[in-house]
């Protein structure tokens, strides 16, 4: 039978791997965005409480979101929102 991605990659609540492989990488992202509330703004700081609980490095895991458009961040780099998907 085939793990699913949190007992893959997740260690209870925490995240144990960023996987390398970039369809691995998209799954942990979408089990993490699941963490963040539709139609709320949130500010770097609360970004980085709820991610520092997953993972060591939650500034990578921000980036991530960022990145493959799963958290919109404003001009001015200080709110963020989740991405409708």
């Amino acid at each position: 039978m085939k793990k699913t991605v949190r007992e893959r990659y997740f260690n209870g609540e925490c995240l144990s791997i960023i996987p390398k492989k970039e369809k691995n990488k998209l799954e942990v992202l979408e089990e993490i965005i699941k963490l963040f509330e539709k139609n709320r703004r949130y500010n770097e700081k609360e970004i980085n409480e709820i991610l520092k609980n997953l993972y060591p490095d939650f500034a990578i895991l921000r980036r991530y979101l960022v990145d493959y458009g799963y958290l919109n961040r404003d001009k001015k780099c200080t709110n963020y929102s989740v991405n409708e998907r």
